[in-house]
């Protein structure tokens, strides 16, 4: 393996900045110790001079946390600069974080400086951080809409006056991965002792390519990469950190880096995280979702569960997720069920097995073969077993196995299923918790009649419920006099 890359987390920073994700002191402390378990290399706890409250955190976090170097955010001017060096002063690793913006747009409309006046801004921000602290990081805002020119002599400049990390911002998430890995080069190629200092990028996420744009950095030179946990971050977000620490651990015979981070705790630090601000994280999300690891068809349940990589490209349990899941809906096949069954001690009847499966041409396909539309009452033969009938195998957790199959609870439990899982909203009551009303322990039907496909209804369950506006609702479609059928 080539060098390390360095994480740089700016969660408590840039993502706290975002609508919805503010969090109070205790809250970033809480944080801050799940980054530094997680072993982030960087953790810049906030903006010191923005308020009271933030500088409070900043020397909080900087008192209470080992291990990661704690970093403030400054402006390029010396009181923003005297302000983190207040928040930072008890941090075992102490940084200054320093910036100015150098594209074209930023210095005409938003510092109305000139070009020379940004340079020599640069210059003495950096010089006054260095009378503080070793380690100084400067940030050219805006770096990929700016004149790489200037871009070079702000660079140049700061590294002489004692800069250690020169940090190349793509602050409106504007560059593709190919121009922007060409500037990272062309900067460590063209700028005097560019290789007497760390490069780092941050990405922003407004094409949504700020993880391409940062791994692209890296393959050009960047050895560290500035990101966020969930990827939150101003407007559209930041490069999210589990997906570059997950990219360059998968891919490592490709990126030949590494990092330091204990990816076990990365999906507990995720939900932290969204527990903290009340802001879920979207089920498709990559390796922290919901459905990261959730397998409802039938052809990637079968492969799924014949090896694993066959659909997995990385295991869960590498980032703290006790396992996968294989959601019973109208897309599984039998082997999901098999599955199910067995794993919580259930052995269903050669005639059931037989029914369920069909016949002997495997999972179906989205919406195909005739698995996708076997009748419910295979399930009343089946599924009621798992709740009472038959108690869990010695050493698997019950509750676990219901979620895998779409209930709720555990990791991503999510109504899944029609005939699986009631919708809670309209509170139609699933088959399996009512036992279709009258099925008894032997699998008959106790109305009277005999088992399923006897009588009225042809074995479907009469059982009703209400709506919102009191109209007359049926669990499943084709009982006389019911409603519409469930969908989700």
């Amino acid at each position: 393996m080539d060098e390390r890359i360095r994480i740089f987390d700016t969660t408590l920073r840039d993502g706290e900045q975002s609508p919805g994700f503010t969090m109070n002191t205790e809250e970033k402390l809480e944080v801050a110790r799940a980054l530094a378990a997680m072993r982030v290399d960087v953790i810049e706890a906030g903006f010191p001079i923005s308020s009271k409250g933030d500088l409070e955190g900043v020397q909080l976090i900087a008192r209470e946390v080992r291990g990661a170097t704690i970093a403030g955010l400054a402006r390029a001017n010396r009181a923003d600069i005297d302000a983190v060096v207040e928040g930072i002063r008890d941090a075992e690793r102490p940084r200054i974080h320093t910036f100015i913006a150098t594209s074209p747009i930023h210095m005409e409309h938003k510092l109305r400086m000139t070009p020379d006046q940004v340079y020599e801004a640069s210059v003495d921000a950096v010089r006054h951080a260095r009378r503080f602290a070793a380690d100084v990081e400067f940030s050219a805002e805006d770096a990929s809409r700016s004149d790489p020119e200037f871009l070079c002599r702000v660079f140049d400049g700061a590294i002489a006056a004692g800069a250690s990390t020169i940090n190349v911002p793509d602050t409106v998430g504007y560059a593709t991965p190919e121009e922007y890995a060409a500037l990272i080069r062309s900067l460590i190629e063209r700028i005097p002792n560019s290789d007497k200092v760390i490069w780092s990028v941050h990405c922003h996420d407004d094409l949504g390519l700020a993880v391409a744009n940062s791994l692209a950095a890296v393959q050009a030179g960047a050895r560290q990469i500035e990101c966020t946990v969930n990827g939150i971050g101003e407007r559209a977000g930041n490069a999210s950190l589990e997906e570059i620490v997950m990219a360059l651990h998968t891919r490592r015979n490709y990126y030949r880096h590494e990092t330091a981070i204990d990816t076990t705790k990365i999906y507990r630090t995720s939900r932290l995280i969204s527990a903290i601000t009340g802001i879920p994280v979207q089920p498709n999300k990559a390796v922290v979702g919901d459905n990261a690891f959730a397998h409802e068809a039938g052809i990637h349940q079968h492969g799924v569960l014949a090896n694993r990589e066959t659909y997995e490209i990385m295991t869960p349990e590498t980032i703290g997720v006790p396992g996968n899941k294989l959601v019973l809906g109208k897309h599984s096949g039998r082997h999901a069920l098999k599955n199910l069954l067995e794993t919580n001690g259930v052995r269903p009847s050669d005639a059931v097995r037989q029914e369920e499966a069909g016949d002997d041409r495997g999972d179906p396909g989205p919406g195909g073969g005739r698995a996708a539309h076997r009748p419910p009452h295979l399930r009343a033969h089946v599924l009621p077993h798992l709740d009472e009938q038959h108690a869990p195998a010695e050493g698997v957790d019950h509750a676990d196995a219901r979620t895998r199959a779409g209930h709720p609870g555990g990791h991503g439990g999510r109504p899944r299923g029609r005939h699986v899982q009631r919708d809670q909203q309209n509170r139609r009551p699933d088959p399996v918790a009512c036992r279709l009303c009258h099925q008894g322990g032997d699998g008959r039907d106790r109305r009277g009649g005999g088992g399923h496909g006897e009588g009225p209804g042809r074995g479907r369950a009469l059982h009703r419920a209400r709506d919102e506006h009191g109209r007359d609702r049926s669990q499943h479609e084709g009982v006389p006099g019911g409603g519409q059928p469930d969908r989700q």
